[in-house]
């Protein structure tokens, strides 16, 4: 009889993951590193056990959109507002100092000043996954800490899709003012929309029929989806429409129910988000950037904790807080793998400076989901003292 290729798929990579976490817990190494690592071995450019990691990569989004609808979900919109706008000046600021340090690594290894300025972009971001991954519940409902990390992670995914737009634009000659003028408008009719859904017709039915959870749980996964679908199809992201879809449910007294019940769920997909990654690396091409890669990877996980840090202190945070911070965003992010790819296939870059985006993603994410935690709370410490869910 043959076998279903994605049956087979979900069982080689949560097998795979339940021995490499076990291996990992031993040796005291973050889980994720164990994810990616046992999706470069299986992948098509070692074993080939996984030949399509771009099934998995669509399947495991899911992960991505479960995560910032949770996160909404903890947020209190009044509170997301007057934190973005504390926040504006971190996040510009911090980013301009990124994409310098990203130039003028890849100018210094002769890509062209296209290459090096794309190259300079896609690395100013820090990663959704990784520092909400490795943060504990408890930040996001009781502490302030997950509400600075929040509010810079929510502007650089807005920078990202403005990003997004120009490198798809580069296609048709350029971004053109209709997509601007799209996402100047898309982004708050969306706004608008969910808060009269939610006002109007969803809490409503919550309140109405909060006693039988399965329905509960449709409702709110169908909420989600719905929203991260209409983003989509207003040129936003996905990962906006859930994070919408979250913040305008967490003024909802069944909002605590909803988040416990989503944890499983969103665990699972990011499982393979994270074996994606490495499985959808080509080790082949490693000795041809492998140099910039980790001069790149290492310039900017020496910035980013002592950048973050002095902005935040200068806007009257404490010192353990901004240095926290700083740690927990030291990372590329998952845009930068995204802005790799469709800058190269919009031609916009080479194949090296695309390998070389990518490389050094997956070296910060490795570096410094290890370094957060061994040296901060999260929910899959080693250490006893430092795992908080």
């Amino acid at each position: 009889m043959q076998q279903d290729p994605i049956v087979f798929t979900i069982f080689v990579v949560f097998t795979g993951a339940a021995v490499f976490a076990t291996l990992a817990l031993f040796a005291r190494q973050s889980l994720l590193v164990a994810y990616i690592a046992l999706g470069a071995l299986l992948g098509p450019s070692v074993l080939g056990v996984v030949t399509d990691p771009e099934l998995i990569r669509s399947i495991s989004e899911f992960g991505i959109m479960f995560l910032l609808f949770l996160l909404g979900l903890n947020l209190q919109p009044q509170e997301l507002l007057r934190m973005v706008s504390k926040t504006t000046q971190v996040t510009l600021f911090s980013s301009l100092v990124f994409m310098l340090i990203g130039g003028a690594v890849a100018l210094a290894f002769g890509f062209t000043w296209q290459e090096s300025l794309l190259v300079g972009t896609a690395v100013t971001f820090s990663s959704t996954i990784v520092g909400l991954k490795l943060l504990p519940t408890t930040m996001l409902h009781h502490q302030r800490t997950g509400e600075v990390i929040i509010s810079i992670l929510l502007l650089q995914d807005l920078i990202a899709i403005v990003l997004l737009l120009v490198v798809q634009g580069s296609s048709r000659g350029g971004l053109r003012l209709g997509d601007i003028a799209q996402l100047l408008i898309a982004l708050p009719a969306l706004i608008g929309f969910a808060w009269l859904v939610e006002r109007y017709v969803l809490i409503r039915l919550i309140r109405r029929y909060d006693k039988i959870q399965e329905y509960i749980f449709l409702m709110t996964i169908g909420w989600c989806m719905g929203m991260a679908e209409l983003a989509a199809l207003l040129g936003l992201s996905t990962e906006v429409g859930a994070f919408i879809a979250g913040v305008v449910l967490a003024s909802s007294p069944i909002a605590l129910f909803i988040a416990e019940s989503l944890k499983p769920l969103r665990d699972f997909f990011l499982v393979l988000f994270f074996f994606s990654l490495g499985a959808g690396f080509d080790i082949g091409v490693i000795d041809d950037v492998i140099l910039p890669a980790l001069v790149l990877a290492a310039a900017l996980m020496l910035a980013k904790p002592p950048v973050f840090k002095w902005l935040l202190l200068r806007t009257g945070e404490s010192e353990k807080r901004s240095r926290e911070v700083g740690f927990r965003l030291g990372q590329m992010s998952e845009f930068s793998l995204l802005v790799a790819v469709l800058a190269f296939e919009n031609h916009a870059i080479g194949a090296e400076a695309s390998y070389l985006i990518q490389l050094s993603t997956l070296l910060t994410f490795l570096v410094s989901s290890y370094i957060v935690v061994m040296r901060f709370p999260t929910p899959i410490a080693v250490n006893d003292a430092l795992r908080r869910d």
